[in-house]
């Protein structure tokens, strides 16, 4: 069983490696330019997915435990989440736009630059002061309830729902089943 910390940095390491791939490009040894872009559409189709996990999870559970727990944990996470929430646009226009396309390429930019000042503010000034409080049950019971979560999170941003955990507990589970269904139909999930 993992906990909460284990979870959040196996998330962090997977996006930050996507995020360098992505920044890398693909080789294009033996590639046309339709099969780069392809693949590159998949990679960042596959970043918004296990971005708007990681997130949805989070905002469910994680930043109620820092408010709940860290004595300035209420600042804390109104920060994070507000960074989560303007996340959560970019990704969602991107959905919008190609690969190759300008407009795309500038938003993919400005999501990676964001997310990586989202992570290090996660890793440099939060779970600092959580591993303060937390006892290790609590960081296991909640590394076990981001696990869980994350199996039937939404795997498309929405950021017009408000990142309330109610809200995001009572909805969620609907809300990911139904992205699911999209994701099969658009052909998204065979990525």
């Amino acid at each position: 069983m993992a906990n909460v910390f284990e979870v959040l940095e196996r998330d962090h390491e997977e996006v930050k490696s996507m995020m360098s791939e992505l920044e890398s490009g693909p080789a294009a040894r033996g590639m046309s330019d339709g099969d780069r872009l392809a693949r590159r559409k998949r990679q960042v189709e596959r970043l918004i997915t296990e971005e708007s996990k990681h997130e949805a999870v989070e905002e469910e559970y994680f930043w109620p435990a820092v408010r709940e727990l860290v004595p300035n944990g209420r600042e804390l996470a109104e920060h994070a989440v507000r960074q989560e929430q303007e996340a959560k646009f970019v990704l969602n226009d991107l959905i919008g736009f190609e690969p190759g396309n300008v407009r795309h390429e500038e938003m993919l930019s400005a999501f990676i630059e964001a997310a990586r000042e989202h992570i290090a503010y996660e890793e440099r000034e939060v779970w600092p002061e959580l591993r303060l409080v937390i006892s290790p049950e609590r960081a296991d019971e909640l590394g076990s309830k981001l696990q869980r979560a994350k199996r039937i999170a939404p795997t498309r941003p929405h950021p017009h729902t408000p990142p309330r955990p109610g809200v995001l507990k009572a909805t969620g589970p609907f809300v990911g089943a139904a992205d699911r269904i999209r994701d099969l139909v658009s052909g998204r999930s065979r990525h």
